[in-house]
């Protein structure tokens, strides 16, 4: 099944010649309308009216991250506040976030993406969807509930958390479709059967998955522990959310971008050469017909290989493999993203946190689970009543770290040097 013939399965000469227009509008309009684009084109040398093909891409300057915390919090928006009807944001401690803007018409097209992906699953009005990712400032829950929607299915927005009545629910409405991170399909499998239920006989029959790294092994468990297929979406916060790419049922080998709407390519994330299709390097992205937050040639951090083989579907988007590895040192822990620079911000406020610091990353069951070492001054453990100062410490940092990046770490303050000579700051134990 496929939601939009029209667009996705346009020829691609004509889906090109469709991408060169609609870049040609959004340089114009980036170009005039926010001050950033407008001063790293002329670094750059280049204008809007220069790009003349979709190859003369790759003279535009890239657009990082880093960019997007500079310009916190409406610096890249497009268009007036008073046409901005949603704002969505990522983790990060005060003013280094990253905020991002939706007018009316960038709602509809988000929703017409996530009703491809669902479409794409087999997904119809006949099905009863439960959407167990979050609801909240990222965009993850809402973007998959409006597509939900969009096709006239039911749908049961739990967000995350709350497990045991999860597990209730699916018994007990019986959905068919099952939306959420990978990591929480496993976890809501293995408290169904420890409440001595069946997973395997619940009317779910496919499920979407995202918004965190996993391999096709976590592919394979889901599938045996639910008994369902289980398919990849894939989105980013900064360009839209889910929507962006989603995987078909036929073959399940790669996710189709939707590039009526996205401008994808691969670069060496070391030099920013374009790279051929094929091979494998960084994501880039271009936003071609979002209003309020456009972003040129974004640098995701993902790294992907592009798969330009025909897909047995029909649809002639280019696809693109799920994502294992990153170029960078964003750590995603139960769908959020997550910096260790955010971490030292965070410590940095906290008087009698030392700057040292580890951060260990391992599962417990399914879900993702975190300690933070971090030492402190040496006066606390010597001093009497350091205990009591110790514990408020403790309860600062967790609260801090709940506050600013949603995660709840189990914290454990150690004497100074402990962890000086230690070369790594964060441990990831977990595999997928």
């Amino acid at each position: 099944m496929i939601y939009n013939e029209e667009f996705e399965t346009l020829p691609r000469e004509a889906l090109r010649a469709l991408q060169f227009k609609r870049l040609e509008r959004i340089l114009q309009r980036v170009y005039h309308t926010v001050g950033f684009y407008k001063k790293s084109f002329e670094r750059a040398g280049v204008s809007a009216e220069s790009i003349r093909s979709l190859d003369d891409l790759k003279r535009l300057p890239f657009t990082t991250r880093q960019d997007l915390r500079n310009n916190y919090p409406f610096g890249l928006f497009a268009v007036p506040m008073s046409n901005i009807v949603r704002l969505h944001a990522s983790t990060g401690t005060s003013g280094r976030s990253s905020v991002f803007g939706y007018t009316s018409r960038d709602i509809d097209i988000w929703t017409e993406l996530a009703a491809r992906s669902l479409v794409a699953a087999g997904l119809t009005k006949n099905d009863i969807i439960h959407n167990a990712f979050s609801y909240g400032l990222l965009p993850g829950g809402l973007g998959m509930h409006y597509g939900a929607e969009k096709i006239g299915a039911s749908v049961i927005p739990m967000s995350d958390g709350n497990t045991k009545r999860q597990v209730m629910l699916l018994q007990d409405f019986g959905p068919t479709a099952l939306c959420c991170t990978p990591s929480y399909a496993l976890h809501l499998a293995e408290t169904g059967n420890a409440l001595g239920m069946d997973m395997k006989s619940l009317n779910l029959r496919v499920g979407l998955f995202g918004a965190e790294l996993w391999s096709d092994n976590t592919r394979q468990a889901i599938e045996t522990a639910l008994d369902i297929k289980a398919l990849n979406v894939f989105g980013l916060s900064e360009i839209m959310g889910p929507g962006i790419a989603a995987e078909c049922l036929e073959g399940r080998r790669g996710m189709h971008i939707f590039e009526d709407h996205f401008l994808v390519e691969t670069i060496n994330p070391e030099t920013g050469v374009v790279l051929p299709e094929g091979e494998e390097g960084e994501l880039v992205l271009t936003s071609l017909t979002k209003e309020a937050f456009p972003l040129i040639r974004y640098r995701t951090g993902d790294i992907s290989r592009l798969i330009p083989d025909p897909c047995r579907c029909g649809r002639t988007h280019i696809r693109m493999e799920r994502v294992l590895k990153r170029s960078d040192d964003m750590l995603t822990i139960r769908g959020i993203n997550i910096f260790p620079a955010q971490v030292e911000a965070i410590l940095q406020d906290i008087d009698g946190a030392e700057p040292d610091y580890q951060l260990i990353i391992d599962k417990e069951g399914a879900l993702d689970a975190v300690e933070l070492k971090v030492e402190v001054g040496d006066k606390y453990f010597a001093e009497a009543g350091g205990v009591k100062e110790l514990q408020a410490i403790e309860k600062r940092i967790i609260k801090d770290m709940k506050d600013y990046l949603s995660i709840s770490p189990r914290v454990k303050l150690v004497a100074p040097q402990t962890l000086k000579d230690k070369d790594r700051k964060v441990i990831d134990k977990r595999t997928i």
